[in-house]
């Protein structure tokens, strides 16, 4: 998987690892193979597995499925288990799988700025819960020196193998900045119970919806900071060969609704192939 979830730095490539380097896309080697769970969409989908599992903090396990051109499924957060998972976010964190309805047609105004609210948010609250969670998971943990954020800082700053002066650490340096949850943590965190609340939910709700859909991952923040489920399914590949898929989201707990969505997506479409034996 892209290394620490890609909460490391945003110069660190979709797929990369300090351990095993550079994950490729099966199908365009060229490619984004998208993250953090890049593994286990790009093995699935050079069939050396039938079913793989990946965590998701946002939009880890749509984002490579979808790139992939493979099934994700994000449970709603809480439904599966998250013991041994490295945390990002307690409030976001998720475990999924990856494996081989009548929608109305809204018009939903001002979805640029809300969406960019929702990531300065995330952003704002997921830096302070990273710090927070990671430091406790080290804590407990047994056979290891590194205890913390900051060890974790110090560790890459020695380590050959981390490619620090290439890929930086600076979302890392950002989140041991923080102190806990502050006023701005509280604010941003407010923002998002709004946006859950008042936005997706109350659109699902009155409008009598079982799903949103929406090209590739593009719902995959939206589903993250609600703890909402969601599926994606491969959809096409553009004119270079690279995947592209379809996302469908719902409300908590509604998994078997939008399983039975994306399966008849499935059936109807028939769009996935199988990846060249040599991809470009």
């Amino acid at each position: 998987m892209t290394e620490w979830a890609a909460f490391r730095s945003t110069n660190l490539p979709n797929g990369w690892n300090g351990r095993l380097g550079q994950a490729l896309d099966p199908y365009v080697a060229s490619a984004d193979p998208s993250g953090s769970s890049t593994g286990s969409a790009t093995s699935i989908a050079a069939n050396m597995a039938a079913v793989a599992l990946g965590t998701e903090t946002a939009g880890s396990i749509p984002s490579p499925s979808s790139a992939n051109s493979v099934v994700g499924i994000k449970p709603t957060v809480g439904l599966t288990s998250r013991a041994g998972v490295i945390p990002i976010s307690h409030r976001q964190d998720t475990v999924g799988q990856k494996g081989a309805v009548l929608v109305d047609n809204l018009v939903i105004p001002y979805t640029d700025l809300v969406y960019n609210a929702i990531v300065v948010a995330q952003y704002i609250a997921l830096s302070a819960e990273f710090k927070m969670d990671l430091n406790a998971y080290l804590k407990h943990l047994v056979h290891t020196q590194v205890r913390s954020l900051a060890d974790v800082i110090a560790f890459n700053k020695i380590s050959a193998l981390e490619k620090l002066k290439k890929y930086g650490q600076d979302i890392m340096l950002e989140a041991e900045k923080t102190n806990g949850i502050g006023k701005l943590e509280r604010e941003a965190l407010r923002n998002i119970t709004k946006a859950c609340k008042y936005g997706f939910e109350k659109m699902l709700k009155e409008n009598k919806l079982d799903t949103l859909m929406s090209p590739g991952a593009d719902i995959a923040d939206l589903l993250a900071i609600g703890g909402y489920p969601g599926i994606k399914v491969p959809a096409g590949y553009d004119k270079t060969g690279a995947p592209f898929g379809i996302s469908f989201g719902g409300l908590k707990g509604s998994e078997p609704t939008l399983i039975e969505i994306a399966y008849g997506f499935e059936q109807a479409t028939h769009t996935r192939k199988p990846p060249p034996s040599h991809p470009q």
